[in-house]
């Protein structure tokens, strides 16, 4: 072998791994920017909507110990969490109601509608029929 051909192998194998024309490879900055800022965003989205950010949950504090003191009536069938989640929206808008007799009327309505869930899943016997229901769960 002369030299001129193991010099040229020589340089084919280093280039594996030291490739030193870059042009055209890899991301650009701005690309790399763009994506890191749209992970971040779909972080922040999914906390919001999964409700792990309390910001925007503010007002519902009065909302969730009104549900804990009813969830004492649950029985082994009771309601399940998009009831729960719409007595305590529904709670938490009548609290922000300016006449103090709307807002007591529109609070019992809430515990009414939340009440006649729960027995309404309480009259279911077994577990098959109280999860096919599709709004209670069996617990």
């Amino acid at each position: 072998m002369n030299k001129k051909n193991s010099k040229a192998i020589s340089n084919r194998f280093l280039g594996l791994f030291f490739n030193h024309n870059n042009k055209g490879q890899g991301f650009s900055l701005n690309v790399i920017i763009v994506a890191v800022l749209a992970l971040i965003i779909l972080v922040v989205l999914a906390l919001i909507f999964t409700g792990k950010i309390a910001i925007f949950q503010e007002g519902t504090g009065e909302a969730k110990t009104e549900l804990s003191t009813i969830k004492v009536a649950y029985g082994p069938c009771h309601p399940g969490a998009s009831v729960e989640s719409t007595f305590r929206s529904e709670y938490s808008a009548a609290s922000r109601l300016e006449n103090i007799q709307e807002v007591d009327t529109a609070k019992a309505e809430a515990r009414n509608k939340l009440q006649d869930e729960i027995g309404r899943c309480n009259a279911f016997n077994d577990k098959t029929s109280c999860e096919a229901d599709g709004l209670c769960d069996w617990s």
